[in-house]
């Protein structure tokens, strides 16, 4: 990619959202840090990211000279930079307190905004950005004074104090995503606790300042019901290891950026967060925020795929003329960035959401939090596989090219394929699915809230019968499975999963088609039929080609009106 590109300012869809989301002022000031950041992504951040990737993996130094179990975690340089520059930038610390330029705090909104364009160049790092805020979100709210006033303004910190990112550490080897198996134990010792056990699968291990941790107290219940959370503060205020090891560090298939580690706990300090025994509860709020991140790291993903392989076949000749000339390309070009676009709108509506409900803002309303979670789901579902599905068709745009490690593209298939795995696999996000039906019947909360924006929508009823005709399936298919099984109900869970997807996305595209705006509407019009129709092996009105121009180049001069 060329130098001069900018991550921010070439996306005119991502501007539209923010000018959308975010209130004027705040607005004026994101535009231009987000234009900086944007051109820094998209070259030096990006430089670093391929060096790390490649040479400047980071590395285990098990033992010093004298045989001393040292346990730390060497990063170069560059990745330094990017710590630096980035945690300054406020990706952390400005939802949780003021930007100092406007006098208000900061939200979700922006912060994603600022990781959909750092995972577009390097989603490895935002990994431990990710865990940075799941720390600070559960040492806010739930630590109290003591434990808050040592560790947050250090998590918080935008270069007024030492940095510490954070870590959330959960899986154990013998419990993998079953994290009421886990049995590290929590040891009362004065006013704090000893932790004796190890994490299987620990990222950020040795970057981390403190990390939030689930152990079991002594004389505390089996199962996830006995687990608490506790604050582990890496080293200890002389600068020795606190009580912790590492085994090793993990050989990733990709997000080489961050490492991850097992981890051995061997008497470590250790301070309570909140009440005891509470600690799943606070950790899956923390791991709602997660699976947030890892959707936007997915649409980052899916962006940067999409840009290069338009770049290619805008620059690529063969037989005789430009790959984009070929109306096969074109095609694939014009849906992949229909899907990229709404599934992004789809994004920003739930974390616009995500962020007043993470507030705990009064304005929630009783229907919304399950929602919300619902649309977690969801999405994180959804982005995942389409982050894996877009660096598939980069690779294929680019021919024997995107298979070498020259080219960004297999490094974006490598990070994409964990994107599937972390904060719960596509059958762990079924089972969600379904808890959320079972506690809170939020299918029909969805049902209701989808039919009735859908019938508020003023525009061809031909686009709106699809999605209706969705809704009547998704209602069916829930007034089957409620009562049945849990064998059938689990069956069924992913397929009620993707049914929701494609209505909810569905009713976002079609929102922009009622505007007055023509490339919105014929977005709409291509993402309902790439959604919803039946294989049509003899297309005669090649869509895709008709509006490419207005999709892939923002030409609308030449369209023709809408009728909406």
């Amino acid at each position: 990619m060329s130098k001069k590109e900018n991550f921010f300012t070439n996306d005119r869809h991502l501007q539209n959202l923010l000018r959308k989301y975010l209130d004027p002022q705040f607005h004026q000031w994101a535009e231009k840090e987000l234009t900086d950041f944007g051109a820094s992504c998209a070259a030096e951040i990006d430089e670093r990211a391929v060096h790390t990737d490649r040479e400047g993996q980071p590395k285990l130094i098990k033992y010093n000279r004298l045989g001393e179990d040292i346990s730390e975690v060497w990063v170069n340089e560059g990745y330094k930079k990017t710590v630096e520059e980035t945690y300054k930038r406020g990706i952390v610390g400005y939802v949780h307190k003021e930007i100092p330029e406007l006098g208000q705090r900061g939200n979700y909104v922006y912060s994603y905004a600022q990781g959909y364009l750092l995972s577009q160049t390097e989603p490895g790092f935002y990994c431990p950005v990710t865990l940075s805020m799941a720390t600070a979100y559960l040492l806010e709210h739930y630590a109290d004074e003591k434990v808050k006033e040592r560790f947050l303004p250090h998590v918080l910190s935008t270069g007024e104090v030492e940095l510490y990112e954070g870590a959330t550490f959960l899986t154990e080897r013998q419990g993998g995503s079953d994290v009421g198996a886990n049995d590290t134990k929590a040891v009362k010792q004065d006013d704090q606790y000893l932790l004796y056990g190890e994490k299987y699968f620990a990222s950020n291990a040795g970057q981390c300042g403190v990390a939030m941790v689930l152990a079991r107290m002594e004389g505390s219940p089996s199962g996830t019901k006995g687990l608490s959370l506790f604050a582990v503060p890496w080293r200890l205020s002389d600068g020795k290891l606190n009580g912790i090891q590492i085994r090793r560090l993990k050989d990733k298939l990709g997000v080489k950026a961050v490492p991850s580690g097992e981890v051995v706990f061997e008497g470590a300090e250790a301070h309570l967060v909140g009440e005891a025994s509470k600690g799943i509860y606070y950790m899956m709020e923390a791991l709602n925020l997660s699976r947030v991140c890892n959707a936007v790291a997915s649409i980052g993903i899916m962006r940067r795929a999409y840009i290069e392989a338009k770049e290619y076949a805008e620059n690529r000749e063969t037989f005789g003329d430009r790959l984009i000339n070929f109306p096969m390309i074109r095609e694939t070009l014009v849906h992949l960035a229909v899907k990229q676009e709404v599934e992004t709108s789809a994004m920003f509506e739930l974390i616009e959401l995500f962020d007043r409900v993470m507030k705990k803002e009064n304005s929630v309303s009783e229907k919304e939090t399950p929602l919300n979670r619902l649309l977690i789901a969801l999405l994180k579902k959804e982005t995942a596989e389409q982050a894996v599905h877009f660096s598939h068709e980069a690779i294929e745009m680019h021919g024997g090219n995107g298979y070498i490690e020259d080219f960004v593209t297999p490094r974006l298939l490598r990070d994409a394929q964990v994107l599937t795995v972390w904060e719960g696999t596509a059958n762990i996000l079924g089972l969600e699915v379904l808890r959320l039906m079972k506690k809170y019947k939020v299918h029909r909360i969805f049902s209701e809230e989808m039919t009735a924006r859908l019938e508020n929508l003023h525009i061809k009823q031909s686009l709106k019968d699809p999605v209706a005709s969705g809704l009547t399936t998704l209602t069916e298919m829930c007034d089957y499975v409620e009562p049945s099984s849990h064998a059938i109900q689990t069956f069924h869970s992913k397929k009620i999963a993707s049914l929701m997807v494609k209505i909810f996305e569905s009713i976002v595209a079609l929102e922009g088609a009622a505007s007055t705006d023509p490339r919105e509407q014929a977005k709409a019009e291509l993402f309902i039929e790439q959604t919803w129709s039946s294989i049509t092996w003899i297309d005669r009105e090649q869509k895709a080609l008709k509006y490419f121009d207005a999709i892939v180049n923002w030409e609308l001069a030449e369209m023709k009106e809408f009728t909406v």
